[in-house]
């Protein structure tokens, strides 16, 4: 090996040098030289998968580039896979073509269901795609002790993972009150994670003072879930990198943009967290990232630096983040900085996509152990009850763009027996959570405000973080139908109307993902969007499902419902559902 190594490197110095051809040559590009903030015309020379050198290169292959803009590789600097709701396999062949050649990606999803099996999964099957899958072991399975997960990844189960070499860091600490407070078990993960040398991913929403001075002192260095930009500009001073995320449900690039100056820019990376099929064949992966730093004022070239330059450095990826002799050759030709089309892709030095379309053969990974993991013997429809002993109750209130919720207190309609009634005039409706990995019977109701449904009801399998069984709807018997239904289909997303299927999308991959293609998830998705608008009377301003899995994530304010209880995210604790 060391001699081959030895052989490798000689003949990169003598391509670079001019001696020897290169295997490939992109001519005539103009260069995005991201350490300058400057353009260079010339060529780029690679040798095997590296570049050797830009200036003028004459090659065995040559590409003429013809006045396009040459940029390093996209690095989406935070993403979860399974809320694509296609495989990493799937996930490649889909944001390859619009230049992203890397990703940092947290499986915490399917690490709540299936724990290391999960991991593993996901770890085979991202070897099946080019696009190179930088995997972060998740820190908090379950993310609090507030509801019950599929798995428990404790700072001992950390240990041989970490080891092993298969992960880049510490995925996001979304245990922040555990961070803040030196809770013992998340204290023995950050130890974990420090005595590897890692980096650690935060996750710290409306954090501030003393209590932010705690958790970035623990070693914690990033955040992607900055709201506003004086909280941004909060945390950069303390050190962190900002990760400002456009996803599907999650839109706070433009409004963080006005935070980015030229003195703090190189601390701000881009991300999307959570992206759907749709959003990617409608708007495109971060190339659309680019175009509203753009339109928000900044240039392509500090656009194109927190893209690929700064996610590189924050995670430690010498060999990556721009065209520099060296580096790996991850290399993206657009017809311009403002609109930024993606025309071609390479990847470690091979042409990968062109013109939208990807061009390695595809084969999938077999989805045999994490098939199958809808555990909810002990449901009945008497689950579903929702006992209210006041006139007032406490509900969860949507608002628009994001996935932060308002604690609103509520007038109620009861029966006899103070159970809850839906009155078709009011935007309120029982939401209820089921947990699903261990047949324990556990489920908890609560109200829901915002979301605007009027007829039957929806049942998902995918519940941020411990994805138990979220359903909705305006009558008991809708919403025990498509949970039963939902188990049968082996989770994923099902929408029912007077006891009849609407429209489904089974995710048989730990009921988070499909097996099917990104274009086949669009279509299921175009539908059951359609659908939840059309028939069952959604807020058209809600995106039904994305929104709806996120209800029940106990660690972004302001009340969410586990399958425990009804949870105050600012006060961190249970509360009852009769409201003062």
């Amino acid at each position: 090996m060391f001699l081959l190594e030895k052989e490798k490197l000689k003949r990169l110095i003598d391509v670079s040098a001019g001696r020897v051809p290169a295997d490939t040559v992109i001519k005539n590009c103009k260069i995005v030289d991201v350490y300058n903030a400057t353009i260079i015309e010339g060529d780029i020379a690679i040798y095997d998968d590296l570049i050797a050198g830009i200036g003028e290169y004459n090659g065995t292959k040559e590409w003429d580039a013809q006045g396009k803009y040459a940029s390093p590789g996209l690095i989406d600097s935070h993403v979860h896979i399974e809320s694509s709701y296609v495989s990493p396999e799937e996930f490649g062949r889909m944001v390859i073509p619009h230049g992203t050649t890397t990703i940092i990606a947290d499986a915490h999803e399917i690490a709540n269901v299936h724990g290391i099996t999960g991991l593993e999964y996901m770890i085979d099957a991202g070897k099946k795609t080019k696009l190179a899958i930088k995997w972060m072991l998740p820190s908090c399975v379950p993310a609090t002790p507030f509801e019950h997960a599929g798995a428990v990844i404790d700072a001992k189960a950390m240990n041989a993972p970490l080891s092993s070499g298969n992960f880049l860091g510490l995925g996001e600490f979304m245990d922040f009150p555990g961070v803040i407070h030196a809770d013992d078990a998340v204290v023995d993960k950050l130890i974990a994670a420090k005595n590897h040398g890692i980096p650690i991913d935060g996750h710290s929403p409306a954090i501030v003072k003393n209590d932010l001075n705690a958790y970035v002192a623990a070693g914690i260095h990033t955040d992607h879930e900055c709201s506003a930009k004086e909280e941004m500009l909060s945390k950069i001073a303390r050190g962190m990198y900002a990760l400002m995320r456009e996803g599907s449900a999650c839109h706070d690039l433009r409004k963080l943009l006005k935070g980015v100056t030229s003195a703090n820019s190189r601390r701000c990376l881009l991300c999307t967290d959570d992206c759907q099929p749709k959003t990617i064949m409608e708007l495109g992966h971060l190339e659309n990232h680019l175009r509203i730093c753009v339109e928000e004022g900044l240039s392509g070239i500090t656009a194109i630096q927190m893209a690929s330059l700064n996610a590189a450095e924050c995670y430690g990826l010498a060999d990556r983040g721009a065209i520099a002799p060296g580096l790996r050759a991850d290399i993206v030709l657009f017809d311009d900085l403002q609109q930024f089309h993606t025309q071609q892709v390479w990847i470690a030095g091979k042409l990968t996509a062109e013109n939208g379309a990807y061009l390695p053969s595809f084969e999938r990974h077999s989805i045999s152990s994490v098939q199958g993991a809808l555990h909810i013997g002990d449901f009945s429809k008497e689950k579903l009850a929702l006992t209210i002993h006041a006139e007032k109750a406490h509900a969860i209130e949507i608002l628009s763009g994001g996935v932060v919720t308002r604690k609103k207190i509520v007038d109620v309609h009861r029966n006899e027996q103070d159970e809850f009634v839906y009155q078709p005039e009011q935007d309120l409706v029982k939401i209820v959570v089921i947990e699903r990995h261990h047949d324990t019977g556990y489920a908890s109701a609560g109200l829901l405000s915002g979301y605007g449904i009027k007829h039957g009801a929806i049942a998902i399998s995918i519940a941020h973080d411990s994805h138990n069984v979220i359903t909705t709807g305006v009558n008991d018997e809708d919403m025990a139908f498509a949970v039963e239904q939902l188990a049968l289909q082996e989770g994923g997303v099902i929408l029912v109307k007077d006891g009849k299927i609407l429209e489904s999308m089974p995710l048989p991959i730990a009921g988070l993902m499909s097996n099917q293609s990104g274009e086949w998830v669009d279509r299921k998705l175009q539908a059951i969007h359609e659908a939840a608008h059309r028939v069952l009377g959604v807020n058209r301003d809600v995106e039904p499902i994305m929104t709806l899995c996120f209800m029940s994530l106990p660690v972004i304010p302001e009340l969410k419902l586990t399958d425990s209880g009804l949870f105050d995210v600012t006060q961190f604790k249970f509360i009852p559902i009769e409201a003062d």
